[in-house]
């Protein structure tokens, strides 16, 4: 379905190639149908458990590669992208209980990849940080994470990441806008 090559004049001042973007459109709908010609919702969510599962498989081998299990990564990556934390945020982020995240904590401090210091205003509180070699331990194991996650990408051009990536996004807002309609009931 070739169009002939006319370009669109945007608001931001570019163009739109109509012949590529006709190209795109026929394509996609050629493989959003499959051979099963499945859309559902229900063919959705398989598709899309399958590919989690196997993602999730690659990533426990990636990261438990370097000698670290999935809970003190996510503990030590949260810790390394958003700073110190208080014991209890980080659980409730990275979804632990207060007693699975106080043992990562322990574990982690043991190895003297992290300390627990007094929170300034509230004396309840313990705030976790990464210590040097915490810090260091941590980018070494999230860039080779990194590096493990990317080449599973491969298989998706950048452009395409980028398309799932906001596909997935607006999947799980409209999930969640329909679960909490649901509730409201």
């Amino acid at each position: 379905m070739w169009r002939r090559h006319s370009a669109t004049p945007m608001s931001n001042g570019q163009s739109l190639d109509i012949k590529y973007l006709d190209v795109k459109i026929v394509s996609m709908k050629r493989v959003a149908t499959g051979k099963s010609g499945d859309v559902s919702g229900t063919h959705v969510w398989l598709v899309l458990m399958k590919a989690h599962r196997t993602l999730q498989r690659l990533a426990t081998r990636s990261i438990e590669a370097s000698d670290i299990c999935l809970s003190d990564f996510a503990v030590m990556e949260m810790l390394l992208h958003k700073g110190p934390q208080p014991v209890n945020e980080i659980g409730r982020r990275i979804e632990l209980t207060s007693g699975a995240i106080t043992t990562a904590v322990d574990r982690l401090e043991s190895r003297r990849l992290v300390t627990r210091e007094a929170h300034e205003s509230d004396r309840r509180a313990r705030i976790v940080r990464l210590t040097p070699r915490g810090k260091e331990q941590a980018a070494k194991v999230f860039a080779s994470h990194r590096t493990a996650m990317d080449l599973a990408a491969t298989g998706l051009s950048k452009t395409e990441r980028a398309m799932l990536i906001e596909l997935l996004r607006k999947l799980g807002t409209s999930a969640e806008l329909q679960q909490r309609q649901n509730n409201g009931r």
